[in-house]
């Protein structure tokens, strides 16, 4: 069942008694779990966070902790499983689920009782209808058992028994056949439905609407939930068009939260606004940017080179890719020593006109796209970070065990990261060492599939290609 109202059927309702929040390992669901710590906190709200992988993980966690908890949260799983089926709750317990991964297991969709989705169904979703996937299953042999005469000395009798007898056995065949078709249709309908998985909104900016509505919204609670829009569009987990809906809708709540922010009117603008002389200002800004992976903090040649965008776009596993990188570096007046320095340390002049050049670069290179509106968070007089660093330093973090680290482990740390205490009171800060992370899994990555090619690894079969990657556990 469908939740319309976030706070009268969702946050009033949890908010009375201890809550049980199961999150998926990824980032839009780390940056929704943030967001309702967040807000369970400021209202003083009994919690318990545990991070789940996989079915297995999910059905051992609710065995553990299910004790004292009638309410339980689910971010980013548990929305494309029958979760009733799967885990036997009793039957108080109510499960409140958000999870942007589709499409929604259809007993979900329509269990009346102990699951709410918190979302409206999408137009694209075409959810059947109740009708159409579930049948009642009273007794269809009413008709077969109905009382007979008792009396078998009359002739009459026995000829209407025939006839009734007759009649019984056409409208069972009918009903056969109508249930036949109707099972048909319904094996059609939920093979439309389920053959093909995508993901919906955002569960961070879903969370951060319920933030807003409760006023309890700040800079950083905006921040998390565009973080995980952005890491949605990085990696084309969303449309272009429901991208831009979302920054629009974004863009308002910067307006009226960050009252020292000056949006940017004219996106085509690459200026650096001065930050705030106070050391504690935070604001947010909107600006159009370039998916160019972690550029601000690595060289621009490394950023060309593996970015995912460029890399395929100019084949610069090749010869003649490597070649066109020079060509573009040369047309755009960037000399190598400034373009392998890192970016802070280049020529201010180059560093101004980068942005601008690169625009030029991408209508003469075939880089359509190269583009987009994003957003920028400015933390006094410290650098600036991009949305997508965070996205990049967040699943580098959330990925790698290079100290050892178990899964779960890895998860609290890239919640940590989210946080600003870390960057004020820690001597190292778990966001520059995610981005540092994220850049040397950005080059092995790339490094990985130019050997994979080089090697004609990637085999053909039939409609698909496949390539075997062999498991080194400790690389990461």
């Amino acid at each position: 069942m469908f939740v319309d109202d976030l706070v009268k059927g969702f946050y009033d309702v949890v908010s009375k008694n201890k809550v049980l929040i199961l999150v998926n390992y990824d980032v839009d669901a780390i940056c929704a779990a943030k967001i309702f710590q967040y807000i369970l906190r400021f209202d003083n709200v009994v919690y318990v966070l545990v991070p789940v992988k996989t079915t297995t993980e999910l059905k051992k966690t609710y065995e553990e902790q299910k004790a004292g908890v009638k309410h339980i949260v689910l971010i980013n799983c548990g929305g494309s499983l029958d979760i009733i089926d799967i885990l036997e709750p009793e039957e108080d317990i109510i499960f409140f689920i958000t999870d942007s991964h589709k499409p929604t297991d259809i007993c979900n969709v329509y269990s009346s009782s102990q699951i709410r989705l918190l979302a409206t169904p999408e137009e694209d979703e075409k959810i059947p209808e109740f009708d159409e996937i579930f049948r009642d299953e009273e007794s269809s042999e009413d008709d077969s058992n109905s009382d007979e005469p008792n009396d078998d000395s009359n002739n009459d009798n026995i000829e209407k028994r025939q006839n009734r007898r007759r009649m019984r056995q056409q409208n069972a065949f009918i009903k056969r056949k109508e249930r036949r078709n109707w099972e048909e249709k319904r094996k059609k309908l939920l093979f439309d439905y389920t053959q093909f998985s995508y993901y919906g909104r955002s569960s961070a900016i879903l969370m951060y609407d319920l933030a807003w509505k409760l006023h309890r919204e700040s800079v950083d609670v905006l921040w998390w939930g565009i973080i995980g829009v952005t890491e949605q569009f990085i990696f084309g987990k969303t449309e272009n068009m429901r991208y831009l809906k979302e920054i629009e809708l974004i863009g308002d709540h910067i307006g009226r939260i960050c009252e020292s922010t000056i949006i940017h009117n004219n996106l085509n603008s690459a200026s650096q606004p001065v930050p705030s002389n106070d050391t504690t200002n935070l604001r947010i800004e909107s600006e159009k940017d370039l998916l160019l992976a972690l550029y601000r903090h690595w060289t621009i040649e490394s950023s060309i080179r593996f970015s995912m965008f460029t890399a395929v776009s100019l084949k610069l596993w090749t010869v003649k890719g490597e070649k066109r990188l020079k060509q573009i570096l040369a047309e755009m007046g960037l000399p190598l020593s400034e373009s392998r320095q890192m970016y802070h340390s280049m020529d201010l002049n180059l560093r101004k006109q980068f942005f601008g050049m690169m625009e030029k670069m991408s209508n003469t290179h075939n880089l359509l796209n190269l583009t987009y509106p994003s957003f920028i968070l400015y933390q006094g007089f410290k650098t600036r970070y991009q949305s997508a660093d965070y996205v990049y330093s967040m699943i580098a973090t959330l990925e790698s065990n290079i100290h050892g680290n178990s899964s779960t482990e890895c998860f609290y740390n890239t919640m940590d990261l989210l946080s600003r205490r870390n960057y004020y009171r820690s001597k190292k800060n778990l966001l520059d060492e995610g981005i540092e992370r994220a850049k040397w899994v950005l080059t092995n990555m790339f490094r990985h599939i130019q050997a994979a090619l080089d090697m004609k690894q990637v085999i053909l079969a039939g409609p698909f290609y496949y390539l075997i990657v062999q498991e080194v556990t400790h690389l990461l």
